[in-house]
């Protein structure tokens, strides 16, 4: 029978070898080959080859013998491609957990020996990670339509137990003393609160509009989410804020109140609480986007900033610009203070970057004086002063989410299934290396067209990417004024979910496929020329994107009232469905 992969052992062209890297080269550790230290060790060649043996022996007679569904399953090798996802490392700095959502795997990654020692495979997607005060539980959020919280075994990987989420589960928090656990449901718009000493869910608390992801306070008394996209009319007669918002929610009485950005946020990704307890950083776009979109320097159409909230106080401090005057720093992710706490990280998504400034710096009168940026207004920074961000250019495609250990920060690569980690011990000139999870991934056309829908090195000086206006291929909550359609009629973004499949394109049918609304947007939006494979590639990733299972759904069907709606839709009396049959609902007509 095929054995499973024991823990420290991957296979590699057939054999299995004690952890080796999975061919690429030898692995380094303080400056020494792997073989250089089997050396000194004195393990001999024949003596490795027994070890192996012996392992083998013990997870074979294990997995017939334990016969449960405790036990972790073993991933035989790396899937086509990872898709690293979120991160948490162990108290001792020496393991690095990876949740690789697109593999639904999560990753031991050994610190020391820079290499994947084991692999299990979870249910469903992981798209968040957090380990308890102690080390010894990992905890992975798995989402779907019915999401799965497992609790692991931080050493082996061993299910302990698990309980149910909501629709597209994410960013667990901990309170500090490890007796309730935080989940935000996405796409149902709420928080869940679970008491881990009856292993019970005791609250759900509403937020804004699908959160993302959340932070706790070190006291434990304030939960920070950070809510993706806006939720409010965006049509001109409203004329009100059209923002995103931070909702703070006070954990002992679990009130929730709901702090707005300035006018235009949206796409927030990563929210910190800074050391000193009393504030918190969220990542985000601010969209100038009752503006007709003719130009795209300077930030005309999107900027790329932080927001500092004041936590007791209830209100955002200041929002501060990341860019530069004439470079964008697209799509802000993760935000992560240094383990010494003077350094604040922003992994830039969108431009392949880590982002660095002094704390001080931050909460100085300086920054907000010389990069807060007006929207609306022309310059959008009315200083032109210089950034007193430093970039450094990372390795690989996608950083994400990040984590800070000793005098590293290690970033998830998603397109790179890779990990950078950045050195700050000498702040003057940051250290990058590369740790890899799996064999470069095979770049499928949908694969390289995902990762040029989220790459702004395509736009003209890196101000957005495609993903900027339409984040998941869908939305951002926003009414823009294109001029493809004349102006003074802005409409809503659309989802590109099917568009392929639904001629004509835009709102008002002007573009006759989505094909050419593709190249027409690489054109008019992000004001570039780039070779027709790069759009072809990104058509295949549009044509692959799916519908999610709508979080109304009653036991994954249409609930009483719904089906009673299709009847209603479906009858030649209303007539509904002659101009909007199944199953696209559109006669493909403008």
């Amino acid at each position: 029978m095929s054995l499973p992969v024991a823990p420290g052992l991957v296979r590699a062209g057939g054999a299995r070898r004690i952890f080796p890297p999975v061919g690429f080269g030898p692995a380094r550790v303080g400056g020494k080959t792997m073989g250089s230290l089997r050396q000194r060790l004195g393990v001999s060649g024949m003596r490795r080859s027994r070890i192996a043996m012996r392992l083998l022996v013990v997870m074979a007679v294990s997995a017939v013998g334990w016969g449960c569904s405790t036990q972790p399953a073993w991933a035989q090798e790396p899937a086509r491609w990872l898709g690293p996802s979120a991160l948490a490392i162990s108290p001792d700095g020496k393991m690095l957990y990876v949740a690789a959502a697109d593999a639904r795997q999560v990753l031991w990654l050994d610190l020391g020996y820079g290499v994947v020692v084991r692999r299990i495979v979870v249910p469903a997607p992981p798209t968040g990670l957090v380990l308890t005060p102690d080390g010894r539980q990992l905890i992975v959020v798995c989402a779907g339509p019915q999401s799965v919280v497992e609790f692991r075994s931080a050493d082996s990987g061993r299910l302990l137990f698990s309980l149910a989420a909501g629709h597209t589960a994410t960013a667990p928090v901990l309170s500090p003393d490890a007796t309730r656990l935080y989940i935000c449901n996405r796409f149902q718009n709420d928080v869940w609160v679970i008491d881990l000493r009856t292993r019970k869910e005791i609250a759900r608390i509403p937020v804004v509009r699908e959160p993302v992801a959340a932070a706790i306070t070190p006291d434990g008394q304030t939960l920070v989410v950070a809510n993706h996209l806006p939720l409010a009319r965006t049509d001109d007669p409203y004329g009100g804020e059209v923002c995103a918002a931070v909702t703070m929610i006070d954990t002992r009485s679990l009130r929730a109140d709901h702090v707005p950005l300035p006018h235009g946020s949206n796409g927030l990704r990563g929210i910190r609480v800074a050391p000193d307890g009393r504030h918190a950083v969220v990542t985000h776009l601010l969209s100038n986007f009752q503006k007709v979109p003719f130009r795209v320097d300077m930030g005309w159409i999107n900027t790329n900033v932080v927001s500092i909230l004041d936590v007791p106080g209830r209100r955002v401090l200041s929002t501060i610009g990341m860019d530069e005057q004439d470079l964008g720093a697209a799509n802000p992710w993760d935000i992560v203070w240094s383990a010494d706490r003077r350094i604040v990280c922003v992994s830039l998504s969108g431009t392949h970057e880590l982002c660095l400034l002094a704390s001080s710096d931050l909460f100085g009168s300086d920054a907000r004086r010389t990069m807060s940026p007006m929207m609306g207004v022309w310059p959008i920074y009315p200083t032109l002063g210089t950034s007193m961000w430093r970039r450094v250019s990372l390795p690989g495609r996608g950083p994400r989410a990040m984590v800070a250990a000793g005098s590293r920060v290690y970033i998830a690569e998603y397109f790179s299934d890779t990990v950078a980690v950045v050195d700050l011990a000498s702040a003057a000139a940051p250290r990058v290396t590369t740790l890899r999870l799996g064999p470069p991934p095979d770049l499928t056309p949908e694969r390289r067209g995902e990762l040029l829908f989220y790459d702004a090195t395509l736009c003209y000086q890196r101000w957005q990417s495609c993903a900027s206006c339409h984040p998941e291929g869908r939305i951002d909550g926003l009414n823009w004024d294109l001029m493809n359609d004349g102006v003074g009629n802005p409409k809503n973004t659309k989802s590109l979910v099917w568009s392929h499949r639904t001629p004509p394109a835009m709102a008002e049918g002007v573009r006759m496929s989505a094909e050419e609304a593709v190249r027409s947007g690489i054109r008019h939006i992000l004001f570039s020329e780039r070779p027709e494979e790069e759009a072809a590639a990104i058509d295949a990733y549009l044509k692959s994107l799916e519908p999610l299972p709508s979080p109304r759904l009653v036991n994954g069907g249409l609930s009483p009232a719904a089906q009673r709606g299709q009847k209603l839709f479906e009858s030649p009396r209303l007539g509904c469905a002659t101009c909007h049959p199944a199953p696209l609902y559109t006669d493909l007509r403008a």
